[in-house]
């Protein structure tokens, strides 16, 4: 077993605290992984303030880099010394789902979710008394070392930075394969992003990479509005101000947007989508509310072959995207650093949660030594 530090969130509600504790045990198939980099996203601030349910206590952070320390029995196409960016949906690849490529809907992915340990339900990480450490989204990234099947550690090009490969891991893939694998954008189009948070300005980046004539990007925040012209939008709008729809509309001679991307996670956000959307548009929702929130549309907004898809992961193959987007990044078609507003300490983390809460922060990774 290897021992390690991590941040252990044991209550709702309550800082994490920095504890050692054990990792393993490598079994077949497995890779055990040396963080490197591991970055603050608002599906971890839902589990420390309750939003989202996780059993305690647990190892959160979900978007994580690091290096590969040791192989399982089994293990082939990785090596020990490979950098690699980790991914949260290991899949099975032959139940009902995954034979049709859906593999975020994968039944063993499901049924072990609830359970917060490895793909195989039980926990890799372990209290100092020996009592199971969960683990979030079958990762654990806020630990100096972790345990995860080989599928999910991808290897990515040597030269790649490992405090940006990690936002490949859920954000960037979320918003940036929105655009080019789930959106359909067809060139010249004009797409509507609302929302310019990690995700939405990898989805401006994307939707620009896939061949759209204009983007629109809505956020309130005047600092991400400014990102989002550097990411490529040639519309600004703060919604708080502004009708989205009826910009939309005069960008377009009065059709509305080909493609809007939700990654706001408002219902105000959501109502916009369909409402700014041309008919036979596309509309791909990323953001999320409450899993018992209720929110109304006008129906009308829904008529007209409107077609409305919400999206987990951005349509992810992490094994082809990851690397093909370190190699964007590398060549310099996809920014990645402008999204990391911080560098902290793993002992500065719930200063860092504080800052996401303000808004204040697009991404902060914690940086392993």
């Amino acid at each position: 077993m290897q021992r390690a530090r991590a941040a252990v969130l044991r209550e709702v509600g309550r800082p994490m605290a920095i504890e050692e504790v054990a990792v393993g045990p490598v079994g077949p198939g497995d890779v055990l992984v040396r963080m490197r980099a591991a970055s603050l996203c608002h599906t971890d601030l839902e589990v420390i303030e309750g939003q989202l349910a996780l059993t305690l206590p647990a190892v959160l952070g979900h978007e994580a880099a690091g290096e590969i320390a040791a192989l399982g029995e089994g293990v082939t196409g990785l090596s020990v010394g490979d950098p690699v960016v980790l991914h949260w949906n290991p899949h099975c690849g032959h139940c009902f789902q995954c034979a049709r490529a859906k593999p975020i809907l994968c039944d063993q992915y499901l049924a072990n979710g609830p359970r917060a340990g490895h793909f195989d339900g039980r926990p890799r990480f372990a209290c100092d008394d020996g009592a199971p450490l969960h683990q979030l989204m079958y990762l654990g990234g806020f630990a100096e070392f972790l345990v995860v099947p080989a599928q999910q550690a991808v290897r990515v090009p040597a030269a790649m930075p490992l405090d940006r490969a990690c936002l490949l891991g859920c954000a960037v893939m979320t918003g940036f394969g929105a655009a080019t694998r789930i959106a359909g954008i067809e060139w010249g189009a004009t797409v509507l992003v609302l929302g310019a948070g990690a995700v939405g300005l990898a989805a401006i980046q994307g939707a620009r990479l896939a061949g759209a004539g204009r983007v629109i990007a809505a956020d309130p925040n005047p600092a991400r509005r400014a990102m989002a012209e550097r990411a490529g939008a040639a519309v600004l709008c703060d919604p708080a101000t502004m009708d989205v729809a009826a910009l939309a509309g005069a960008e377009t001679g009065g059709r509305g947007a080909d493609v809007v991307i939700e990654a706001a996670g408002v219902p105000a956000a959501f109502r916009a989508s369909v409402e700014a959307v041309r008919p036979g548009g596309k509309v791909v929702w990323l953001g999320k509310l409450g899993v018992q929130q209720e929110i109304g549309f006008r129906w009308g907004a829904l008529m007209q072959e409107r077609r409305i898809i919400r999206s987990s992961y951005g349509g992810a193959r992490p094994a082809e995207d990851f690397p093909a987007m370190a190699s964007a990044y590398l060549d310099g078609r996809l920014d990645l650093d402008s999204l990391v507003t911080a560098r902290i300490a793993l002992e500065q983390i719930n200063e860092g949660f504080a800052a996401l809460k303000r808004g204040e922060a697009i991404r902060s990774v914690v940086v392993f030594p």
